[in-house]
C-alpha cells in the first residue's frame, strides 16, 4: 500500500535517519552498555545504602519497589504482544496508511500496558491500584461540594492539620483528584474504571507523539519511532498510575501546537494551550512541559500560535483561581509536605543519578543508543536553530531538538531535588519525547533494539513488585 505523502511546505525536508558519519553500531552497544552500567551501579550501591540505613526509603533502589520474582495471567500476553511487535512491528510502521498506524500503534500500547498490567492480575495489577491508601479514589466523598474543597485544599497539603490529604492528593494540584471525582460522578466510579481511564490516556500518548514528530520531523522518522512508542519499558508503570494519564494529556498538548504551527490552525493552538493549562494542574512539575512546547515554536520557526495558546492556557488557572485554589499558595506548602515525608529522607547525593539510571529502565536501552546520537547531533542542529539566517531545521535536526528539550525538562527535574525516587513512574510526561530517538538508530537493528526494550519491561515486571 502507498503511505500518504506530506504536503506542507512548512516541514522540513525528510533525511535518512542514520548519517553516515555515524552509522556504525559499536558506538550504539557502548551507549547501550553505559546505560545498563549505570543501572547495575545503582542497584549495587542503593542496595547496599538501603541495608545499611534505610535513608532511601526504597526496598529495591533505584526503583521503588520490592524483590518478587513471578507470573502471572498477563504474561503469556506480554510476551505474545511484545513478539508480534518485534516480528512485525517495523514492517508494519513502514506499510500502514498513516491514519490506521495512529490507531495501530495506539491500539498496540494499550494490549502491551493492559497486559502488563494482568500479569499482577486483575484485581492487583488494575482495580486496586488506584484504591490504596495514598491515592485520588480514597478521597472522593470529600468533594461533594467541589468549589467548596477547592476553597480548603491547601488547608490539608501539610501533615499536622485534621485530615490531611494522603499523599498523592497532597502532592499534585487539584485537577488530578477532580479527575476521578467527575469520572465517578458520571457514573464510572472505583478503581477498575480509574485505572482503565489512566491505561488508555496513557497509550493514546503514542499517537499524539507519533503526529508531533511527523509535523516537525517528517513522516519517515515518526514511521521508524512508531514500534519502540508502541513498546515503551515504561508501561510497567503507565498500568495503572495516574501519571500515565498525566503524560497522555501533556503529549497532546505538545502534539497539538506542532499541529497548530505547521499547519496554521487556531483550533489546534487553543486546544493546544487549553491542555497545557490543565497539565499543570495535574503536577506541580509539569509546567516543564513548556520546555519542549517552545522548542516546537523553535522548529517551526513562528511565534502566530503564541497569542491563542497563551489565551487558552490561561483559561485554567483563572477558572481554579477564581473558585479558591491558588497554585501559587499551595506549591509551597507541597514542598513542606514533601520534606514531611520521605522526601525529608532520602538523599539527594544517591537519588541526583539514581534517579537516571530508573529513567534508563523505563525508557529501556534502545533509547539510550538514541540518546547518543542526540547529542552528537546537538550542536550542529542547535546553531542552525538559532541563526536566524539559516533555513528550518533538517528533519534529523527538528528531531534532535525535539528530545532534547524533553531530556533538559527531565535534568531539571531531577536537579531540583523534588523527585528523589520513583521516577520510573513520575516522569513518563518527559520519557514519550525521549523515545523518538530511536528513530535515529540504523534500520537493519531495529528488530533488535526491539527486543532489547521489550526485555527490559518483561524482566522488571515479572522481577520485583512495583507498588504502581
Amino acid at each position: 500500500m502507498k503511505t500518504e505523502e506530506r504536503s506542507d511546505s512548512s516541514r522540513p525536508a525528510e533525511e535518512p535517519a542514520a548519517p553516515a558519519g555515524r552509522a556504525g553500531h559499536r558506538p550504539d552497544l557502548v551507549a547501550a552498555g553505559v546505560g545498563a552500567l549505570l543501572v547495575a551501579v545503582a542497584c549495587g550501591v542503593g542496595w547496599a545504602w538501603q541495608r545499611s540505613n534505610g535513608e532511601l526509603q526504597a526496598q529495591w533502589p533505584p526503583l521503588l519497589a520490592s524483590w518478587n520474582p513471578h507470573v502471572g495471567p498477563g504474561t503469556p500476553a506480554a510476551l505474545t504482544v511484545a513478539a508480534a511487535v518485534v516480528a512485525y512491528g517495523p514492517a508494519l510502521a513502514d506499510r500502514l496508511p498513516w491514519r490506521r498506524l495512529l490507531l495501530t500503534a495506539w491500539a498496540t500500547a494499550m494490549a502491551w500496558i493492559f497486559s502488563l498490567a494482568l500479569i499482577e492480575g486483575w484485581y492487583r495489577g488494575i482495580a486496586r491500584r488506584l484504591t490504596t491508601k495514598h491515592e485520588y479514589l480514597r478521597v472522593i466523598d470529600r468533594f461533594d461540594d467541589i468549589p467548596a474543597a477547592l476553597r480548603g485544599f491547601t488547608d490539608h497539603i501539610v501533615v499536622g492539620p485534621p485530615g490531611n490529604w494522603p499523599a498523592h492528593v497532597a502532592g499534585h494540584p487539584p485537577g488530578a483528584t477532580l479527575t476521578f471525582v467527575w469520572l465517578d460522578r458520571i457514573g464510572l466510579g472505583g478503581g477498575a474504571w480509574a485505572g482503565a481511564f489512566c491505561i488508555v490516556l496513557g497509550a493514546s500518548g503514542v499517537a499524539a507523539v507519533l503526529i508531533a514528530v511527523r509535523a516537525l520531523a517528517g513522516e519517515r522518522l515518526a514511521r521508524r519511532a512508531a514500534p519502540f512508542l508502541a513498546l515503551a519499558p515504561f508501561a510497567v508503570w503507565t498500568g495503572t498510575s495516574a501519571d500515565g494519564y498525566f503524560a497522555g494529556v501533556a503529549a497532546w498538548s505538545i502534539a497539538l501546537l506542532a499541529v497548530a504551527a505547521t499547519r496554521r490552525s487556531l483550533l489546534a493552538a487553543c486546544a493546544s494551550g487549553l491542555l497545557f493549562g490543565w497539565t499543570c494542574y495535574l503536577s506541580y512539575g509539569l509546567p516543564l512541559i513548556a520546555l519542549p512546547l517552545a522548542t516546537v515554536l523553535l522548529i517551526t520557526r513562528t511565534t502566530r500560535p503564541v497569542l491563542p495558546f497563551l489565551a487558552a492556557a490561561l483559561t485554567v488557572p483563572l477558572a481554579f483561581t477564581l473558585t479558591g485554589f491558588a497554585w501559587w499558595e499551595a506549591y509551597p506548602l507541597l514542598v513542606e509536605r514533601y520534606y514531611q515525608g520521605a522526601g525529608g529522607v532520602r538523599p539527594y547525593t544517591y537519588w541526583v543519578w539514581g534517579n537516571l539510571a530508573a529513567a534508563t529502565l523505563a525508557v529501556g536501552l534502545a533509547t539510550a543508543a538514541g540518546l547518543r546520537r542526540t547529542l552528537a547531533a546537538t550542536p550542529s542542529a542547535a546553531l542552525g536553530a538559532l541563526h536566524p539566517r539559516r533555513p528550518a531545521p533538517t528533519a534529523e535536526a527538528a528531531l534532535t531538538l525535539l528530545v532534547l528539550a524533553a531530556l533538559l525538562a527531565l535534568l531539571a527535574a531531577d536537579l531540583s531535588g523534588m523527585s528523589k525516587a520513583e521516577t520510573e513512574r513520575i516522569w513518563q510526561p518527559f520519557y514519550f519525547w525521549l523515545l523518538p530517538a530511536t528513530a535515529l538508530l540504523p534500520v537493519r537493528g531495529r528488530r533488535g533494539w526491539l527486543g532489547a526494550q521489550a526485555g527490559v519491561a518483561l524482566l522488571v515486571n515479572h522481577l520485583v513488585w512495583t507498588g504502581w
